[in-house]
C-alpha cells in the first residue's frame, strides 16, 4: 500500500471476509427459498394494556438457526436487498393485519430503510394496500430518525406522498441520531417512538429527565408516543406516569408467529362477546 508501511495478515480476517461473502450470497437466495418469516411484537395502551397493534419484524431462517436480524439487515442494506426484502415484508404484514382485522382492529407497523425512501415507495405502499384490502389508516410506517435526515430534503415529499394515502408516519430511534428540534418542527410526523435505549435507564434520575423531555416535545407538537424496550413493571410505570400513549417490549410479549397473536386476538374477541352478553 505504500507509505513505507506494515501490516499483519491474522487468518481470522480471511475466516470473516469469506464468512461475510458466503452470508451475501445466501442473502440473495434466500428471499427466493422462502426462508424469511415475519414475527409480531404487540402495541398496548399503557392505561389498561390493550393491544391495540403491532410491529412487524422479519426474521431469517436457515438451515443452521436464525440469523440475528443485527447481522442480515445491514447487509441487505449494503447489497440492496433491503427493497427488495422491505417490499416483502410489507406486502406479508399487510395481508395479516387484513385477515385480523375481522378478529380485533390492530394497527400495522412496518419498518422502512433509508434506501427504501424513494418515489417508488408509494407506488409499491398503494399497490399492496389495495392488492390485501388493508385500510390505510390500520399501517403505520416506522423510519428512522437519522434515515429521515441522511435523506434530506426529498425525504419529506415522500413521506407527505405517503400520509396523503391515509397511512401514519413514526419517528423511531428518536434522540439517539440527529435530534434537531427545527427538524422535527418541519417533519409531517404522526408518533414518536421512545428508544429503548433511554426506557432502560429510567430508574436514573438523568435517564428519566430525558424521557420526560422527549415525551414533553412529542406532546407539544400533537404526536402520540409509544416507547419501546418495556421489560419491567417499574419501567412501565415510570413511562406511563409520564404520559405516553402505548408501550412494547418483552414485559408484554416478545416478538412471536402470527399464530400466537391470532390465538390472542381469538380470546379478547370471546371476552368481549362475554362481556357484552353478561354486563355487570
Amino acid at each position: 500500500m505504500g507509505g513505507h508501511r506494515v501490516q499483519r495478515f491474522e487468518p481470522a480476517l480471511l475466516k470473516n471476509i469469506a464468512g461475510r461473502a458466503e452470508l451475501e450470497t445466501a442473502l440473495r437466495s434466500a428471499l427466493s427459498h422462502g426462508e424469511f418469516v415475519v414475527h409480531y411484537q404487540p402495541l398496548v395502551t399503557l392505561n389498561g394494556g390493550l393491544i391495540t397493534g403491532v410491529e412487524a419484524l422479519v426474521r431469517w431462517e436457515r438451515a443452521g438457526g436464525l440469523v440475528p436480524p443485527v447481522e442480515f439487515i445491514p447487509l441487505a442494506e449494503k447489497t440492496g436487498v433491503i427493497v427488495e426484502l422491505g417490499a416483502w415484508v410489507l406486502k406479508e404484514a399487510c395481508r395479516q393485519a387484513a385477515a385480523w382485522q375481522d378478529l380485533w382492529p390492530l394497527t400495522m407497523s412496518v419498518n422502512v430503510s433509508a434506501h427504501q425512501l424513494e418515489p417508488g415507495l408509494v407506488r409499491t405502499v398503494e399497490a399492496v394496500l389495495a392488492e390485501t384490502g388493508l385500510p390505510p389508516g390500520r399501517l403505520v410506517l416506522e423510519l428512522t430518525e437519522s434515515a429521515l435526515v441522511d435523506q434530506a430534503g426529498g425525504a419529506l415529499e415522500i413521506i407527505g406522498a405517503l400520509q396523503a394515502l391515509g397511512l401514519s408516519i413514526a419517528i423511531d430511534g428518536f434522540g439517539t441520531g440527529y435530534s434537531s428540534l427545527s427538524y422535527l418542527s418541519g417533519l409531517p410526523a404522526d408518533i414518536l417512538k421512545v428508544d429503548r435505549s433511554f426506557v432502560t435507564r429510567m430508574n436514573s434520575a438523568d435517564g428519566a429527565r430525558v424521557v420526560a423531555a422527549i415525551v414533553e416535545l412529542a406532546q407539544a407538537f400533537g404526536l402520540r408516543t409509544t416507547a419501546e424496550g418495556i421489560e419491567t413493571v417499574d419501567q412501565r410505570d415510570a413511562i406511563t406516569a409520564l404520559g405516553v400513549d402505548h408501550g412494547q417490549g418483552y414485559l408484554f410479549s416478545k416478538p412471536v408467529p402470527a399464530s400466537d397473536i391470532t390465538s390472542t386476538l381469538e380470546k379478547l374477541t370471546t371476552l368481549e362477546m362475554e362481556q357484552a352478553a353478561h354486563p355487570r
